[in-house]
């Protein structure tokens, strides 16, 4: 299904559908065409993208279909099929966009009061609103939302906030990974709630199979233009890390923790 879907965005033909206004790089809602098939995705061309002076090489869009192949080779299944492809406004990514528009997704981090953490859920981050209310950001516990942090660790997210995972028609899914797979230490997550914990050996067995595709050259060929040799180099390195040590990391020293807004 995944091959089948990652063909229609990848070409068929695009009808924009409305601009994302509160997205940092021009994000538009597309509906994709192909064969009386369609599919509503998120398109994210090059061309709306801000410069990042941290992300100096190649394009957002091409990082979004490295992390969709990262999490595919692994079987972490959180981001929804994405590809690179020509749209309207020149090359840009398409990403799936699992759900309806129109229904809000279930949340599995919240910033909530103290007293109305949802039972079983883990607080990461205390913190007040403008008009001195005391807040906290949470996170469920259930294994979708574990994987996702070891996920995060993989790619060395810099910006996990709370609404790029969601769960939705019967799955947990991620969104936004642009700013990710650097070289440089720069994991910021709302999903803190294992720091320092053991991995879980299903987790621990994602990351290995991606290993085993970096070292055989396979993801190294699919990742060929969307990264850097030293990204890549960096990937396989905090594989072979992770599976080592078989425990969430912990926040790098000077380094945010948390994204901001956390949501």
């Amino acid at each position: 299904m995944g091959t089948e879907v990652e063909d229609l965005l990848a070409l068929g033909e695009v009808e924009l559908l409305g601009r994302i206004v509160d997205s940092s790089n021009g994000a538009v809602l597309v509906r994709v065409t192909r064969d009386d098939h369609s599919r509503l995705a998120i398109h994210k061309p090059v061309a709306l993208e801000r410069p990042l002076w941290d992300y100096p090489d190649g394009t957002l869009a091409g990082r979004e279909r490295a992390a969709y192949l990262v999490s595919e080779a692994g079987g972490f299944g959180i981001v929804p099929p994405t590809v690179l492809h020509d749209g309207p406004w020149g090359p840009a990514s398409s990403q799936e966009w699992i759900g309806d528009p129109e229904t809000p997704a279930e949340l599995v981090v919240d910033v909530v009061a103290p007293d109305a953490v949802p039972d079983g859920w883990r607080e990461v981050l205390r913190g007040e609103t403008p008009d001195g209310q005391e807040v906290v950001v949470a996170h469920s516990v259930e294994p979708e939302v574990r994987t996702a942090a070891v996920y995060d660790a993989l790619i060395n997210n810099s910006d996990r906030k709370g609404s790029h995972l969601l769960r939705v028609a019967g799955g947990l899914w991620g969104v936004d990974h642009g700013v990710s797979l650097s070289v440089e230490p720069k994991l910021r997550t709302v999903l803190w709630g294992w720091a320092g914990q053991e991995l879980d050996p299903d987790d621990v067995a994602r990351v290995e199979r991606v290993r085993t595709a970096l070292r055989d050259g396979d993801l190294v060929r699919r990742l060929d233009g969307l990264l850097t040799d030293d990204e890549v180099s960096a990937l396989d390195r905090r594989a072979e890390h992770l599976v080592a040590e078989r425990r969430h990391p912990r926040p790098t020293p000077g380094w945010p923790a948390i994204p901001w807004p956390a949501m």
